[in-house]
């Protein structure tokens, strides 16, 4: 009998030291769990391309409700600043490691690097592989975007594992992936190549559950370093391939104000004539695509919230950091359908007016949108979470122009209108973006990033490009002293070392040269586009920001705010130091005014 006591007597004591052990969410400054009031989730969302313009017209016409509703219990920042450039790689890292990228590292999906070496194989847009010579430097333009995949034309980035509708860092090719020297040439996972910690590195160490969704498989990088081949702080990672070859999607039914929306598991075609699914092309090429693509991550966050996986296969803890991005808008603002016709109302999405008014596919865009946040919204409540949670609401990046009379694309549509930045230099100074064996699309939206071969040189390439100013449509140029106001001094570090860390020297990532050209140029022949984003310009960087929770008293700040300040923000409210961000330590970034962080005194 009384072996049996004792035997009941540790089985309580040892289920009392495993409830002890499961996680509650991060504690607060001072190790404590808090009440049971206390924020324990954060969904961070971000809508790429979604202006402050766009969240003030949609409220006020009543064509958001479920944005507006949260605006309600919410501070809505009107004035905030996204990364500079305004690119999707740079514009995420600002919102998770709270940095630049002269801190981070990141310049642009799309850039080069003055020590890593080329890949071992060919990406799948055409980065060519080359020789990693260890133990020096080497020199090779970085991808990090969908041609690092298996098979980027499919839904799931060609990872035989997956099921059609999956995706994630398993479909990374690690022989498509920039090498590094310094570390007998390994492949420079996205993550690692990044220079400081994240949010999702903060919170998995304090034992909180993470998730995120975003467009490449690459985009693994919100885990920060781990210095392995694995993206461990992001516990589960979901990305369909944005530019995968659009598929049918069987019982996948897009958000809408009315409940009534597009059905993604038939075929269709759309009144301007472009059919679904287009079978050689991808996502981006539909308004009505996109949601479709969008909407199997919106499902990944209401699975979450439920207590799934991304799919729903699996029991899972609610995430405590979680979210995804929506192209849906982005596409909405740049989209003409079909490509190389005439825009009219019935094929175009983007505004009618420099005051930001959305023509109606671009309407639709943002209706959808915001149907699908209330998709969420309704399964917070439904869990009995919502006033847990703390709901953001930002974007990577804006678009610009707004006005489409501004719109003047360099090269233009008939193939004689102007010549972009890497032209003119190139013609007599090679830039590594202008090597004649490189079949990668240079990164040239509404900006201009130059890397030279001969950095010496650099006067003489911005001499030609001021004589060529009406040519290139020159707004800036930064160079010199002007460029390091922004970045580290371009150059090579004094003593290279092992990927990533910055070192005593100069910068291998920092251009020599950034031409923001005038507001409304766009660097891009492709028939399908009115607008690009990447540059300095307002419409590319003023994007819409909301902090809500039902407990936030309604507020709006007017003082000028960055993208960046959300991650030290994050921590905050979850009760976590945000100077454990590495970033936020060097670059002395502050959280976002106007919000109440409870009895946390910190």
């Amino acid at each position: 009998m009384e072996s049996k006591w004792k035997a009941g007597v540790l089985t309580a004591a040892l289920i009392l030291f495993a409830m002890s052990n499961v996680y509650a969410g991060p504690k607060d400054g001072r190790g404590r769990d808090g009440g049971h009031d206390r924020i324990r989730h954060v969904l961070l969302i971000s809508i790429d391309g979604m202006h402050a313009v766009d969240y003030a017209n949609c409220v006020a016409s009543n064509t958001c409700p479920h944005l507006a509703e949260l605006g309600e219990t919410g501070v809505n920042y009107t004035r905030t600043s996204t990364s500079r450039p305004s690119d999707s790689f740079p514009g995420l890292m600002a919102l998770v490691t709270g940095g630049t990228p002269r801190t981070v590292g990141a310049f642009y999906d799309v850039a080069y690097d003055r020590v890593l070496a080329p890949p071992k194989v060919a990406t799948g847009n055409g980065l060519p592989a080359g020789t990693c010579n260890e133990g020096v430097i080497n020199g090779t333009q970085t991808e990090y975007e969908e041609g690092d995949e298996i098979d980027e034309t499919k839904l799931n980035g060609g990872f035989s594992g997956y099921s059609t509708i999956d995706g994630g860092i398993k479909s990374i090719n690690p022989d498509r992936l920039e090498r590094d020297p310094f570390n007998h040439c390994k492949p420079v996972y996205p993550w690692n190549f990044v220079r400081t910690n994240t949010i999702y590195g903060v919170i998995h160490a304090e034992g909180g559950y993470t998730a995120w969704s975003d467009k490449h498989a690459v985009y693994a990088v919100v885990s920060g370093p781990t210095g392995t081949d694995q993206p461990s702080n992001v516990d589960d990672y979901y990305s369909p391939e944005v530019n995968s070859f659009e598929i049918l999607l069987p019982g996948i039914k897009t958000a809408a104000p009315d409940g009534a929306g597009f059905d993604c598991g038939t075929p269709s075609t759309s009144n301007s004539g472009v059919q679904f699914p287009n079978l050689t092309d991808d996502w981006t090429v539909g308004f009505d695509a996109i949601k479709c693509y969008d909407q199997l991550k919106v499902n990944a966050v209401v699975n979450w919230i439920n207590g799934k996986t991304h799919l729903g296969g699996s029991k899972a803890p609610v995430p405590v950091i979680f979210g995804m991005n929506f192209q849906a808008v982005s596409v909405g603002q740049k989209l003409i359908a079909p490509k190389s016709a005439i825009r009219t109302d019935a094929n175009s999405g983007g505004y009618e007016d420099a005051q930001g008014t959305p023509r109606p596919l671009m309407l639709g865009e943002i209706e959808f949108v915001d149907a699908a946040i209330g998709q969420m919204v309704d399964a917070l409540k439904d869990n009995h979470l919502l006033d847990s949670t703390v709901i953001i609401i930002t974007a990577k990046h804006g678009q610009s122009p707004i006005d489409p009379n501004r719109f003047f694309p360099i090269p233009g549509n008939s193939g004689n209108n102007g010549t972009p930045p890497s032209g003119i230099i190139g013609s007599f100074l090679p830039a590594v973006y202008n090597d004649p064996t490189n079949a990668l699309g240079i990164a040239e939206d509404d900006i201009s990033q130059l890397w030279l071969t001969d950095s010496n040189r650099t006067g003489d390439a911005v001499a030609a490009l001021e004589a060529a100013g009406t040519t290139i449509g020159l707004g800036q140029i930064y160079y010199g002293g002007s460029l390091t106001t922004l970045f580290n001094a371009p150059g090579v570090p004094n003593n290279p070392g092992p990927c990533c860390k910055l070192r005593e020297g100069g910068d291998p990532r920092t251009p020599d040269i950034v031409v923001i050209p005038n507001v409304g140029v766009v660097y891009t022949g492709n028939l399908k586009k009115q607008s690009e984003h990447g540059g300095y310009a307002w419409d590319d960087t003023n994007v819409m920001l909301l902090v809500s929770n039902p407990k936030f008293d309604r507020q709006t700040v007017h003082s000028f705010v960055e993208t960046l300040q959300v991650a030290p923000t994050i921590l905050k409210l979850l009760r976590l130091d945000p100077d454990a961000l590495d970033a936020v330590r060097k670059e002395g970034t502050p959280v976002l005014p106007g919000l109440d962080f409870g009895d946390d005194d910190r």
